[in-house]
């Protein structure tokens, strides 16, 4: 028996003999509701078979001096911490986040735990990282009630510093354009002191995230830093072998080009010939950073934290060695095609060479791309969708999974209901089909709402919950409840048509991508 279990058992006899002796009036519980950590009480709310603890502080706050500063330990409190409402989001222009936010304080997470008596042993933990280009985004627009209760799971949502705020690079300033993962890790490592106040197996956390969020858990699975803080990995459209020479993948790129553009946004915000550049910086008020900073934001590597790329680390196996389900949706880009052609850049013909080569500009990439995927009338909206996915995300996926499964046990999933419920208002110029994020709805109730859905996509929801979880659980998402999922095929996710398949790659036109990287 090992020194751990020999005290484990130990106390609980301990436990067992001071309960027998105590003669006098038992103390006042709390009510089940009220959970003590380590830094402090918390008071969370009750729903109909879950409870949630929201706006819990992971790190603290980073303002002032702590601003492009690695996570500091958060303070303990005395009382009761009211988490019954969600706390501010990190500083973002207005989109998901309505208004936007400007509050630096925001280093906080939300749990969602099922209710009813402890259970006998701790429930697997899904720590969720949210998408968003790292630069907009909300751990607390993602309810995960239904994954909680369905797979009695404890979900964790974390919000972690976006935009220059989290990946600012500047000579001199440590942890230069890392913030945001630095973040992330500090709210892995609450999980592991935390979570079993909250009835979480403390040493089976699966870490996952979507589009950036799934790229963020492609660092981490490179990063040293997170070595031994997650058990398993999801990756939902946020390949790790993308390039930051495509425009819509998340990537990194080098330290010195994360400072070349570190020091073009000090000149932006008037901090640029300042005698002392940081100190200037963390004067510019929150405001002003926002609008001049970029809309999409990429890590350095290079760095202690990520001391390579992580498309690099995956290739040659430097990754932490855990399972992995990772996976992409059958239409990722159509919902930006849909976005440019609505700006006023229809696709037909005539313009598809010029749009081909601003999006695909290397060097003969226009002209093969045009003859791979061509346009015969002037909706050619889905054709430009279907390049900007194929070249971005499914065929990435695919080389990620390939060069993962050369290490670790690996499931891939593609979602393919090509009627989802949309995510944004408004009539696209053409039927989006199962574009970036439509799986969302599947698993989370976005913003507190739930999607209108079919019956039959109701069952595809509790089919990927199940999946979901259960690889949490066990490290292998098939389930007694759901239709097998064999290793070494592609799961394609669509209403009553949850069926392995192994065409993916030849659909997504991979072998001429697969020469283009």
């Amino acid at each position: 028996m090992t020194t751990h279990r020999v005290l484990t058992a130990l106390g609980c006899a301990l436990t067992a003999v001071l309960a027998t002796a105590w003669s006098g009036p038992l103390p006042p519980t709390r009510p089940a509701t009220e959970v003590v950590t380590p830094n402090g009480v918390v008071r969370g709310t009750a729903h109909d078979g879950y409870r949630t603890f929201e706006g819990i502080p992971y790190a603290a706050p980073p303002v002032g001096r702590l601003r492009w500063a690695p996570p500091r330990r958060t303070t303990p409190w005395s009382g009761v911490r009211d988490a019954t409402e969600p706390a501010s989001a990190c500083p973002q222009p207005a989109g998901e986040v309505p208004g936007g936010s400007t509050d630096e304080d925001c280093l906080h997470l939300n749990v969602t735990t099922p209710d009813g008596a402890a259970p006998a042993r701790p429930r697997p933990v899904i720590v969720w990282l949210h998408g968003g280009g790292l630069t907009t985004g909300a751990g607390s627009s993602y309810d995960a009630h239904r994954m909680a209760t369905r797979g009695d799971v404890v979900v964790v949502t974390v919000d972690y510093r976006l935009g220059a705020l989290g990946f600012l690079a500047h000579g001199g300033l440590p942890g230069s354009g890392t913030f945001g993962l630095a973040d992330q890790q500090a709210a892995l490592r609450w999980v592991r002191a935390e979570i079993g106040a909250f009835g979480g197996d403390a040493h089976n956390v699966t870490l996952a995230g979507e589009s950036a969020g799934g790229y963020s858990v492609c660092a981490q699975l490179a990063s040293p830093g997170a070595t031994g803080l997650f058990d398993r990995a999801i990756i939902e459209s946020g390949p790790c072998t993308g390039s930051p020479d495509r425009p819509f993948a998340p990537s990194s790129v080098p330290l010195s080009t994360a400072r070349a553009t570190g020091s073009d946004f000090a000149a932006k915000v008037g901090c640029g010939s300042a005698h002392d550049v940081l100190a200037c910086l963390r004067r510019v008020p929150v405001s002003r950073l926002l609008a001049a900073q970029d809309t999409d934001q990429q890590p350095a590597h290079s760095t202690p934290l990520l001391p390579g790329d992580p498309a690099t680390a995956i290739a040659v196996g430097r990754f932490h060695r855990v399972p992995v389900l990772i996976g992409s949706n059958h239409d990722e880009g159509n919902g930006w095609a849909a976005g440019i052609v609505q700006a006023g850049y229809p696709v037909t013909p005539d313009t598809w060479p010029d749009i081909a080569a601003t999006f695909f500009p290397a060097p003969g990439g226009a002209q093969a791309v045009v003859r791979e995927y061509p346009v015969h009338d002037t909706d050619g909206g889905p054709v430009f969708g279907a390049a900007i996915g194929d070249a971005d995300f499914a065929c990435p996926t695919a080389r990620t999974d390939v060069l993962l499964t050369a290490h670790v046990p690996t499931w891939r999933y593609e979602f393919a209901d090509e009627h989802a419920p949309p995510l944004t208002p408004g009539t696209p110029p053409f039927p989006l089909g199962a574009p970036h994020a439509s799986e969302l709805p599947y698993l989370f109730d976005l913003g507190g709402r739930p999607r209108d859905l079919t019956a039959a996509q109701h069952r595809l929801a509790d089919t990927m919950v199940d999946n979901w979880t259960r690889f949490a659980r066990t490290a292998d998402p098939n389930s007694p409840s759901s239709p097998h999922w064999p290793r070494h095929t592609v799961l394609s996710l669509a209403p009553d048509h949850v069926v392995p398949t192994r065409t993916a790659q030849a659909r997504h036109h991979c072998a001429f991508w697969n020469t283009r990287r």
